[in-house]
């Protein structure tokens, strides 16, 4: 399938319409047989519905306008059904039906991972990450991520030359957080960067978890790499068990929060992953075509119900709304108030006064090296030393031999 511009305008006009997400959308159009269709039936539809269910259809102007600054944008729409349009996604319930891109559409074609994790993570995470992430784009993976700070950053830095797909809660012009906006760009020459939502949109919370279902969504497994009990990570794992998708998790020790959510989904039944070739092996079945969806890793007391309405959907045709739970309410590890998106850029290199929160954020209960520390940090080898002399000398450290050291457990 191949849209005409035409047909581009009448989907972008259609599911820009107000109280038309996804699901609607996907109705109207096997309803009607098309967009044209949808939106010229639609003033009689919603008039035997006696003004109940309301329905404003987008301006048709606004709509030209968004798909001419689009392009002027560098990037493009690409409908479900086109080629340019990822399989996976494809099959998921309730897909985008046009996503925004920037980049190369090579990347989308190919067979994809998602690494998610903290946004605080510990050195010995992002350092996995690292390591994971180039084992996966060796075999052939593209990876998938949210371009967070923490894991997402760090696993997509990790795999810019080999392909990456970044995937945004606001508009293609609206990076959150701002610091990545070099690093998308970056991800544009090999990869992709991709939102359903027009350009100028600033994320909201309720977006976060519609982004996060299409980083489940692209890809055949999810790998969880440092979650807490409730982070945006689990909401991308919850996704990736409802869409039918291998769920993996990074142990970690019981004595770091930040591994708790990654234990938890190990207990309830996710894949151990400690090596890259724990993920290739295990979709091997499923490149090939024969695996089957596992069943729910999660059970009810999680706190993440499988039923979630993450878009105000018009019910034209009698189906019984899905109530708007709290997992749909739930943001990312990016933050939980709308006040976060206005902060100013965070440095990405800390200032030498800020050395020991950073460093101590850095460390967990498993040892790291002091080179990852240094590499991570992005401070000077002579300021890292020196601050993890002051927290020796606090108590806030312990050294375990061959140049690793840990946080001391109390």
């Amino acid at each position: 399938m191949f849209l005409t511009d035409d047909q581009r305008l009448d989907w972008l006009q259609l599911i820009r319409s107000e109280n038309v997400g996804p699901r609607t959308f996907r109705t109207l159009i096997n309803k009607f047989g098309g967009a044209r269709a949808a939106l010229e039936a639609l003033p009689g539809l919603l008039a035997r519905a006696g003004g109940a269910r309301a329905v404003r259809i987008a301006d048709r102007g606004a709509c030209e306008r968004e798909m001419a600054a689009t392009l002027r944008f560098g990037a493009r729409f690409v409908a479900m059904g086109e080629a340019d349009y990822p399989a996976a996604l494809r099959q998921i319930d309730a897909p985008p039906p046009l996503l925004c891109v920037k980049g190369t559409a090579g990347a989308l074609t190919r067979p994809m991972v998602a690494v998610v994790g903290a946004r605080n993570a510990s050195a010995a995470g992002l350092a996995f990450t690292e390591r994971l992430t180039h084992e996966l784009a060796e075999a052939g993976y593209v990876i998938a991520s949210g371009l967070a700070r923490g894991v997402d950053q760090r696993a997509h830095r990790a795999s810019l030359q080999t392909g990456t797909v970044a995937v945004l809660a606001g508009g293609l012009d609206r990076i959150y957080p701002p610091e990545h906006l070099g690093l998308a760009e970056d991800i544009c020459a090999r990869g992709a960067v991709m939102s359903e939502m027009p350009l100028g949109w600033e994320p909201r919370g309720r977006d976060f978890p519609r982004r996060n279902r299409i980083v489940s969504g692209l890809a055949l497994a999810t790998v969880v790499i440092e979650a807490a009990r409730r982070s945006g990570s689990l909401i991308t794992a919850r996704f990736a068990n409802e869409q039918g998708r291998e769920v993996f998790a990074v142990p970690g020790s019981p004595l770091d929060p930040r591994a708790e959510g990654c234990n938890n989904l190990l207990r309830n039944g996710a894949t151990l992953c400690t090596r890259g070739a724990d993920v290739i092996e295990a979709l091997m079945p499923i490149v090939a075509g024969g695996a089957t969806p596992r069943s729910s890793l999660f059970d009810d007391h999680v706190g993440f119900p499988s039923a979630e309405r993450l878009w105000d959907e018009t019910d034209l045709f009698g189906d019984p709304a899905i109530p708007l739970t709290d997992a749909a309410r739930e943001l990312d590890d990016d933050g939980g108030q709308a006040a976060l998106f206005q902060r100013d850029a965070v440095a990405t290199v800390a200032a030498p006064e800020n050395a020991i929160e950073l460093i101590t954020q850095l460390l967990g209960a498993s040892p790291v090296s002091i080179d990852d520390l240094v590499r991570t940090s992005g401070l000077p080898v002579a300021v890292v030393q020196a601050t993890l002399f002051d927290l020796e000398l606090s108590g806030v450290l312990v050294r375990t031999g061959a140049n690793l050291v840990a946080r001391a457990q109390n």
